[in-house]
Formats: structure tokens, C-alpha cells, sequence
């Protein structure tokens, strides 16, 4: 899935992801990630309803760039889910941008670049900065409110079925920053209807660097063309 024509698209091959991010990870632009894990593939897959030719995404994650700290650092601000020895952390929280340096974890990255003044950027990061002093939760909850308005494209604009208080998951949280900070991303869409792709289809999009490499097809992708196939031959042969 690729975003509007209006968008510049510049396709990376040749790069880590370490080096990636050090070129175009900059104060409010806008990271997407994807893996080869259950979840990341369960997340590509539910976002098919959003491409007319139901084509799995290739993001299953979404955060925020803001900028380079006194550590010498990039630091993201996200919504996320992470278990650490002794340390649970489930909500908005700020992480170094090296979480995503694990090219195992981390097969393909992209950074969105949107035309926003400074006084736009200052503001995004001040938001950001609001959900994670309000300790706002990540809502799985939400997640299935969304997978509904998904399916069913009438509910796309309408508030999310699930919604709860001081609950953002990561795209979620991403498009609400923006809201805050007076930018739509993605007009006509519920802020909590938000998944990875609409931000990358986002008509705001200035220009979008895709770190990309050869990969085969998951075996649930695999099974998946083998039933459009059969569906298809059965439905020539009632023809």
C-alpha cells in the first residue's frame, strides 16, 4: 500500500535502520514500523479494509519523533505496549529511537515528513509530552472499536464504539497529538478509527522515506491466496 500521489515517496534499500533513522528522524515527523511477529502481522492484515484491492498494510506501529535531547539521543513519544524485567510499561511513554534499531524486531521502518512550522513542531511535542505526564493507557479495547469502524466504512467517521477515557493506542495517539496541536491528518476519520496506514495515506503527507527490504510472502499470506484462488474458481464454475 503506498500513500496519495500528492506524496513524495523515496524508497530505502541500501541502509540499517540505525543509519536510516540518523538521516531522517527529525522533531515532528512521524515513525511506522512492521515485523514478522504474530501481532504485527494480525495489525497489517486487519488494516486490508482500508486499500480497495484489500491489500495487507505494511505498518503495524506508529510514534512520534521529537527530536534530539541533551543525551545526545533521538527520543520517540508513543503508545505502546512493553514488558521489561521487573517494569511494566502500557500507555504513552517516551523511548530512545534506538528501540528501533533491531532490524529482527524492526524489518521495515518509514518517516513521514509533513510542512509544519516550528511553532507546529513545538506544539505536537508539547502534547506528546501532556499524554505522558497523564500516564494515558494503550487501549486494546479500542483496537476492536476500530476493527469495526475498519470493516465497516460508516462508522469511520462516527466516535469509536469502544472508546474510553485517557486511552490512546499508537496511531491513535499520533493523529491526536496532531488534532491538539490545531492538524488533521486525516480528515473524515475519527481520531480513535486511526491505524498506521491512514497516517501514511495521509494527505498531509510532504514526503515519506520507506526503509524496504526483500521479503517473503507469511505463510498466512501464502494460505490466504490459496483461498482467494479456490473462492475465485468456484465462484467462475456457478458463473
Amino acid at each position: 500500500m503506498i500513500p496519495t500521489s500528492a506524496t513524495r515517496v523515496i524508497r530505502v534499500t541500501d541502509l540499517t535502520n540505525a543509519e536510516f533513522l540518523a538521516r531522517h528522524a527529525r522533531a515532528g515527523r512521524v515513525g511506522l514500523s512492521g515485523g514478522h511477529a504474530l501481532i504485527d502481522h494480525a495489525i497489517a492484515r486487519a488494516q486490508r479494509h482500508v486499500d480497495e484491492g484489500h491489500e495487507w498494510s505494511r505498518w503495524s506501529h506508529a510514534f512520534f519523533f521529537q527530536g534530539t535531547r541533551a543525551d545526545g539521543h533521538h527520543w520517540v513519544i508513543e503508545s505502546d505496549l512493553q514488558f521489561h524485567r521487573k517494569h511494566i510499561a502500557l500507555g504513552v511513554q517516551e523511548n530512545r529511537a534506538t528501540k528501533y534499531h533491531d532490524e529482527k524486531h524492526y524489518a521495515r521502518l518509514a518517516v513521514l515528513e509533513f510542512d509544519l512550522s516550528p511553532e507546529h513542531e513545538a506544539a505536537l511535542v508539547r502534547e506528546g509530552l501532556e499524554l505522558v505526564a497523564t500516564r494515558t493507557r494503550y487501549s486494546i479495547r479500542e483496537l476492536f472499536g476500530t476493527l469495526l469502524a475498519m470493516r465497516q466504512a460508516k462508522f469511520r467517521n462516527r466516535p469509536n464504539l469502544l472508546a474510553r477515557d485517557q486511552s490512546l493506542f499508537c496511531s491513535a495517539m499520533v493523529r491526536h497529538i496532531f488534532h491538539q496541536a490545531g492538524v488533521d491528518l486525516t480528515p473524515g476519520l475519527d481520531v480513535k478509527n486511526t491505524v498506521p496506514e491512514h497516517l501514511a495515506r495521509s494527505p498531509l503527507v510532504k514526503t515519506m522515506w520507506a526503509l524496504e527490504r526483500a521479503e517473503p510472502p507469511t505463510r498466512l499470506q501464502r494460505v490466504e491466496k490459496r483461498l482467494r484462488a479456490v473462492k475465485a474458481k468456484l465462484k467462475r464454475k456457478r458463473e
